[in-house]
């Protein structure tokens, strides 16, 4: 038996019929097309699923669609504003933090979640908030740079 929900993705609302077992990854991929969240592990061990829920970084393939009715969710795609890309989009390609790409929309989700409650953070706090997203390509070191960066200039604008 489906259930009606309305999902509230990247500021616009979105009424479905979904099965009770469906993730909320996969409507977002699957039934609203957006697919730079990434499906990778599928239980919550990589990160490429992050999204934001609410203010905080989830993994989106451990929730379930019909649990996620009048939250706000963000994906990569709700980032940009018209043709800019965030401050973060813009310091992961200007540090080389994106090398396949895969894991690139949850670390930077995982990151945007970290500065919106923290603008200046430690690195300390940086590698914490960035902790459940796996990266086989960079090391961290890349990625880590360009949240500090992002924080930089998102602090100076």
């Amino acid at each position: 038996m489906k259930h009606q929900i309305r999902l509230n993705v990247n500021g616009a609302d979105y009424d479905l019929l979904v099965e009770p077992r469906k993730t909320l990854l996969d409507v977002i991929r699957n039934d609203l097309g957006l697919i730079g969240t990434k499906k990778g592990c599928n239980t919550g061990e990589c990160g490429a699923c992050t999204v934001i829920m609410d203010g905080k970084a989830v993994n989106a393939c451990l929730v379930l669609a019909v649990q996620v009715k009048e939250k706000k969710i963000m994906t990569i795609e709700g980032l940009a504003e018209s043709e800019k890309l965030h401050p973060l989009q813009e310091a992961f390609i200007h540090h080389g933090a994106i090398q396949c790409g895969y894991c690139t929309p949850g670390m930077i989700m995982s990151a945007k979640a970290l500065l919106d409650k923290k603008p200046n953070p430690e690195e300390g706090e940086i590698k914490e908030a960035i902790a459940g997203n796996l990266c086989r390509c960079t090391g961290y070191l890349s990625i880590i740079e360009a949240i500090k960066s992002a924080a930089k200039t998102e602090r100076s604008v």
